[in-house]
């Protein structure tokens, strides 16, 4: 398995410390994180973080699939890392737990669907799901 910095560097992307801190940071998280949240995990690995940097290395780890954006119901939105291929996530909506799930054909063939129906061409998708993880749905 190809590490997150060989990815980096095989793109041709140096891997510094704010870098490498952001990457570490997101590799140890078990559930997303906001962009201030990395800032300050990762402070504590490289003091010199800055939030441009978190929001620069975030942008970069997505466009190479290296992490998905959480997209939360305020608005706004949250980084974990990703697994290889087509996937997506369900999301507790008291705890933020999440959890990856395969893409299916049947997105692919809605996606056909509305390409058809609306005349557009579709580029890219987001399918996320809330709900209770079992614990949450434990202490109800």
């Amino acid at each position: 398995m190809v590490s997150w910095e060989d990815r980096l560097t095989e793109a041709g992307f140096r891997i510094t410390a704010p870098r490498r801190a952001v990457i570490q940071v997101l590799q140890e998280a078990d559930a997303p994180l906001a962009p201030q949240d990395i800032l300050e995990r990762g402070g504590g690995l490289h003091t010199e973080l800055g939030l441009t940097t978190v929001y620069r290395t975030v942008a970069l780890l997505a466009e190479l699939d290296l992490v998905r954006r959480v997209h939360w119901s305020d608005g706004c939105h949250a980084y974990i890392a990703a697994s290889p291929g087509h996937r997506h996530h369900v999301v507790c909506r008291r705890c933020g737990r999440t959890v990856e799930f395969p893409g299916s054909e049947e997105v692919a063939a809605l996606i056909a669907d509305v390409e058809r129906a609306t005349d557009y061409r579709i580029e890219e998708h987001l399918l996320q799901l809330f709900g209770l993880c079992p614990l949450c749905r434990d202490d109800e």
